[in-house]
């Protein structure tokens, strides 16, 4: 091998970390770009919100935007009512798609794949085909206009039995076999040995739940009519009267307080999530 190629290939070994920290961080700038012009606005007086160029930092930043959400709206009750739902229905899922996906990948029944090829052909079917049917048994339960209303139709899903059925199937059969030699029935086993290192992968059910259902806006619009069970995405839509008045820093300061559980949620997640996804590469 030539002198000049040997230097020609050693360029493009060192440049080429400096290329994935290029183009990894350019597609950081445009995720975050507009997380960053929100906080910047929410932190504006009324008047610089239109300012044209757009300023990142705001010449004179101010929370008085933030006293206009909590003036404007009952912001800890439309918090609690998100907290409560969302908090069961992460809860809910992660105890339904366990149980679902432990039966799907170490319990022997009839029509096991035809029913599982079911499961996964609900992911296809958008809410909105679904929301009436829900809507009419919800009503003939006197669940509509209630937080149970918004709780219980969301325990069942199709992706978290998916995610934990792979998870269950990348565990090895020894370790229910041995249970099973030692007395434990199907319900033991699942419990005393296969919950227990599953733990990671329920965790990511628990949080891609929490961060789907704490945005989650059509659900509470159709099913909700009482102010006091409104949850934070649909309380937030009253703050839609500023945009007519050029305050467009109250509505996005609206938009801030209502990211800061489901960030928080993610951050503090973050581990599990890295665990459960390097666990379950490393088991297959």
């Amino acid at each position: 091998m030539s002198q000049a190629t040997l230097n020609l290939s050693r360029a493009r070994h060192s440049l080429a970390p400096w290329a994935r920290i290029t183009g990894l961080a350019g597609c950081a700038l445009l995720t975050l770009g507009p997380v960053i012009w929100t906080v910047s606005t929410s932190l504006r007086t009324p008047a610089e919100s239109f300012d044209l160029p757009p300023r990142i930092i705001p010449t004179d930043p101010t929370v008085d935007s933030y006293r206009g959400v909590f003036e404007q709206l009952d912001v800890w009750l439309l918090a609690l009512n998100s907290t409560l739902v969302t908090a069961l229905i992460a809860v809910g899922q992660m105890i339904t798609a366990g149980l679902a996906g432990y039966a799907f990948a170490r319990l022997e029944f009839r029509f096991k794949k035809p029913l599982f090829g079911l499961v996964l052909a609900t992911m296809m079917v958008p809410l909105q085909v679904t929301i009436v049917p829900v809507f009419l048994v919800l009503k003939s339960m006197g669940l509509t206009d209630t937080l149970l209303g918004l709780i219980i139709p969301a325990f069942p899903t199709a992706f978290g039995t998916f995610l934990m059925r792979q998870y269950f199937l990348g565990m090895p059969k020894d370790l229910g076999e041995a249970a099973m030699l030692d007395g434990c029935g199907p319900w033991r086993t699942f419990r005393s040995v296969y919950a227990p290192l599953a733990a990671p992968g329920l965790a990511i059910v628990g949080v891609l739940a929490f961060n789907y259902h704490w945005n989650e806006f059509f659900r509470p619009l159709i099913l909700e009519t009482s102010a006091q069970n409104y949850t934070l995405p649909l309380g937030l839509v009253s703050l839609q009267g500023n945009l007519g008045t050029g305050s467009i820093s109250v509505v996005l300061a609206g938009v801030v307080l209502s990211m800061i559980p489901a960030v928080a949620v993610f951050v503090v997640g973050q581990r599990p999530l890295r665990e459960g996804i390097t666990s379950a590469g490393v088991n297959r």
